[in-house]
Formats: structure tokens, C-alpha cells, sequence
């Protein structure tokens, strides 16, 4: 199973297409119940994530065997020196510490930009921690393929999380995902649904997105045509990437969860999908879009 679950909602309200809000410790756990069940064995959180990690680990049961990735805090300064690196090792004990957990399988470098330039002194302390057991493995988050690019040519990464979907094919297309698996990095996907985009009907889409609007009709349409729903065929697309180790997906409630499971099992070529692609970044990346996210 390709599927890991997204915590972001268990911590804030996130997402365009979410109405439902937070959601609640008691759904928390039907969630990783659920998540068991159908064999999600990785969980994706981080300590930005509001309350994420204690609602977490509040709420794991013992032994549940979940490999569990978080990331880094946000650090203040423009140059990074040792009370960085130390207070990168202070939060994650204190993750650990909300999680209990004696050790986490991945630890993020949240911003990619804390590494560029520098970082060094980060990197250091992730090698540390990952020696002292406390971290499996080591990586970054990132957005683009510089950020690949720079990252690979000065630091060891075990993993690198970062963003594809049908309408942000960028990595896909420029050959940094194969260039990520030659180096041997595992890679988890986020933003397979553009924070709901790409599941939400027609009509409900903002004129925010009016620039792509006849690219999602096509799509629409491609898609009812193949017999696809927008749920497997986003999922499918992104799963069906060959370099994809993992596909990170936020849910509000264990029913959501379950059909994504099922979703995933769709199979879809995701070479079809090519023509629905842009590279407009004020529409592919959510911290550029520039509308009330509460009205929608």
C-alpha cells in the first residue's frame, strides 16, 4: 500500500475543500484504526502541525508499528548557527516526547530553504541524531527541482518529500523524481489533491483557478469518460509513478480514509495524463493562491 496518512487536519483546519474543520480525538482514532486495517503503515506529521503529534500520541496504541515522519521547527534566523541545530534536537525530542516514541522512521528538514545556502550545521545534527537512533532516516521537504538540485550536490538524504498532482507534473516532467531514485532517496508525494482542488466539483472550484478552468473541464471529462471518479483518478496518477515510494494523504474522518484505500487500487496509466499539466506556480503552489480560503 502506497498510501501514508497526512495528520495536518488532526493538528488545524487545512484544505479548501475541507468543511469539516479539526478533526476530533475520538475520530483520530477510528482514523488509525482504519488505517491499519487496510495496511497504511506510514504516518506523516510534523511539529508546525498545531497539536498534531500530541493528538497522536494520545491516541496510537501501543505497539501499532506505524512509521511515523515529522519535520523540523521554523527557524528565525537568516544564517543558521548551533542554537539552530540545537533547537532542531530539542523539538524533536519534544515530538518524541507527544508521540511516545522512543525513535521516528523519518525527520524532515521542513524548509528546504533553511539548507540553502548553508545548513551545514543542520545536516550535522540530523547525521547525529540518525546515529543516536532516534531518527531511521533523514531528508527534506521540498517544492522545486533547484531545490532537489542544490540539496543532492551538498547533503546525504535518505527521503525527500515533495509535491505532484495531475495539474503539477513539474518534477515528473523535468526528470528529478528518476534522478532522486538513482541517488537512492526514497520519496514520499505530497499534495496529491491540490488541498481538494482536484475533487471538488466544477462549480464549487474559485475564480482564483478561472486560468485553468478549461483544464479541469477537460480533465473532468477525460476522466468520467474512462469510467474514473476525481478520488481514483488523482490518486491513481500520482501512485502509478513508478519513483513514488509513498502518496501522503490528509483525511477528516476514517470513511475518507477507507475510500481512498479503495481508490488506490484503480489502475491508471499516469502517462495519459500529461496534457493536463501546468507549470504556473501561482496555481500550483497553495502558498501563492490569493483568495478567502474561509468563503472559498
Amino acid at each position: 500500500m502506497k498510501i501514508a496518512l497526512g495528520t495536518v487536519q488532526f493538528g488545524v483546519n487545512y484544505g479548501i475543500s475541507n468543511k469539516a474543520g479539526k478533526t476530533s480525538q475520538a475520530e483520530v482514532g477510528a482514523i488509525l484504526a482504519a488505517a491499519r486495517s487496510n495496511g497504511v503503515s506510514v504516518i506523516d506529521t510534523a511539529s508546525l502541525y498545531g497539536d498534531s503529534e500530541a493528538v497522536l500520541g494520545q491516541s496510537l496504541p501501543a505497539g501499532s508499528g506505524f512509521r511515523i515522519v515529522t519535520k523540523t521547527p521554523q527557524f528565525s534566523g537568516q544564517t543558521l548557527d548551533g542554537a539552530d541545530a540545537q533547537q532542531l534536537e530539542d523539538t524533536l525530542r519534544s515530538s518524541l516526547a507527544k508521540l511516545g516514541a522512543a525513535s521516528v522512521y523519518g525527520l524532515l528538514i521542513h524548509r528546504a530553504d533553511d539548507l540553502l545556502p548553508g545548513g551545514d550545521l543542520l545536516v550535522e545534527r540530523l547525521l547525529r541524531l540518525k546515529q543516536a537512533g532516534l531518527v531511521s532516516k533523514v531528508g527534506v521537504s521540498v517544492y522545486s527541482g533547484r531545490q532537489i538540485d542544490l540539496v543532492l550536490e551538498r547533503f546525504p538524504m535518505d527521503l525527500i518529500q515533495l509535491p505532484i498532482n495531475v495539474l503539477d507534473q513539474r518534477l515528473l516532467q523535468s526528470g528529478h523524481l528518476q534522478k532522486l531514485k538513482n541517488a537512492g532517496v526514497e520519496i514520499h508525494a505530497r499534495s496529491a489533491f491540490l488541498q481538494g482542488l482536484l475533487l471538488m466539483e466544477l462549480q464549487e472550484i474559485p475564480g482564483y483557478f478561472d486560468s485553468v478552468r478549461g483544464r479541469l473541464e477537460s480533465y473532468h471529462r477525460y476522466i468520467k469518460e474512462h469510467g474514473l471518479t476525481p478520488l481514483q483518478a488523482a490518486l491513481g496518477f500520482v501512485s502509478g509513478i513508478p519513483e513514488i515510494d509513498q502518496v501522503v494523504c490528509g483525511v477528516n474522518d476514517a470513511r475518507q480514509l477507507r475510500e481512498i484505500c479503495e481508490a488506490a487500487q484503480a489502475k491508471v496509466d499516469f502517462r495519459e495524463f500529461a496534457d493536463f499539466a501546468t507549470s504556473d506556480e501561482a496555481i500550483v503552489n497553495p502558498a501563492l493562491w490569493k483568495f478567502d480560503k474561509e468563503k472559498k
